[in-house]
Parts: C-alpha cells; sequence; structure tokens
C-alpha cells in the first residue's frame, strides 16, 4: 500500500506540479504566516505555542492553556482547525511533491528509497494528531484530559522530527540528482 501510494505521488509530481507547490510554498510562508504568527500572539498574549516547541509537558500545555484565558484558548482551537489544517497541507505538498520529482532523478525506480516521499506525509499526520490532541485540552480546560495531554507533546516532537528530516532531504536527495545526472555519459551529437 505505501509503494503505491508513493508511486502515485511520483507520477502526480511533474516538474510542473513541483514549482506550483514550490510558489504556493512561499506565498503561503510570506503571506499567511506572518499574519497568523500576528494574530495568535495577539489572541493569545504573547504566551506562545506548544505546537511550536519540540519538547514540552503535559503541565506545560495546561500552563499555556491557564495564560491564554478562555478567548485566547478559543481562539487557538479555532486556529488548529482553520489554519493549522491547511499549513501541513501546504508544506506536504511542497516536499513529497519536490522529493518525488528529486527523487525520481537521484534514485533507481524501484528500491526503499523511492519511498522517501511519504517522510511529509508522516509530518502531516503527526501535526494533525497535535493539533487534534493540544486543541482538545484547550476546549476541556479548566478540566483535566490527562491521556491526551500526555501524547500531546510526544504527537508535537515526532511531527517536527518528520518536518525537519523531510526539509533535510530536500538538498541531499537534489544533490544525489545532481551527481547521477553529472555521472551519465555524455550524449555525441
Amino acid at each position: 500500500m505505501l509503494k503505491r501510494l508513493s508511486r502515485a505521488i511520483q507520477r502526480a509530481s511533474s516538474g510542473r506540479v513541483t514549482l506550483v507547490a514550490l510558489a504556493v510554498f512561499l506565498a503561503f510562508t510570506a503571506l499567511v504566516l506572518p499574519r497568523q504568527a500576528a494574530s495568535a500572539d495577539a489572541a493569545t498574549g504573547g504566551a506562545g505555542a506548544p505546537d511550536t516547541a519540540f519538547f514540552y509537558s503535559a503541565e506545560d500545555l495546561y500552563a499555556f492553556a491557564e495564560a491564554y484565558g478562555p478567548d485566547g484558548r478559543a481562539a487557538y482551537v479555532r486556529a488548529r482547525f482553520t489554519f493549522d489544517v491547511a499549513w501541513p497541507a501546504v508544506y506536504t505538498f511542497f516536499l513529497a511533491t519536490a522529493l518525488s520529482w528529486l527523487g525520481r532523478r537521484a534514485f533507481a525506480p524501484v528500491g526503499p528509497w523511492g519511498q522517501v516521499n511519504l517522510v511529509p506525509l508522516l509530518a502531516a499526520l503527526f501535526d494533525l494528531l497535535e493539533n487534534a490532541s493540544t486543541s482538545l485540552v484547550m476546549a476541556r480546560y479548566p478540566a483535566l484530559t490527562p491521556g491526551v495531554a500526555t501524547v500531546a507533546p510526544f504527537f508535537s516532537s515526532v511531527k517536527w522530527l518528520f518536518v525537519a528530516g523531510s526539509f533535510a532531504l530536500l538538498p541531499i536527495v537534489a544533490g544525489l540528482a545532481l551527481w547521477r545526472r553529472s555521472g551519465r555519459p555524455k550524449e555525441s551529437r
């Protein structure tokens, strides 16, 4: 099933689609992220956000909830189900298509490295799990949600590992694609 999903993404990842994904990613990063950050900062009183941290605890999550107040918690939950659904879709679209397009040039068509384009999907999955769990804690506060508050930091850490891993793979796969291309014999005219 994963091989089929990877191949489907590879087939859809033409140069044109990859350029569109890059343009959407850059536009979202330049236009939407700064506004969302300012809005979140205003709504939460500058208390920060758990989903931007690599490590935090359940107690830290409850401290964020307390610091936000009712309006800040409502804004946080709203943002998780609007902006923070769109953002993983945007970065996954870019990373999966870019890794697919470059991967076709870097790796043999068959083999485990051809599935490197699935790493961004794992980032998005854990991002959405993080959003759901932190939102549930915020929505229920001051009532405690101990099991969910305990797994939310795990989801955040794993999300960041896959996000960082996906971005780290880009130059590696690009370098391999260039190396493989430069190693091809020149065609005679």
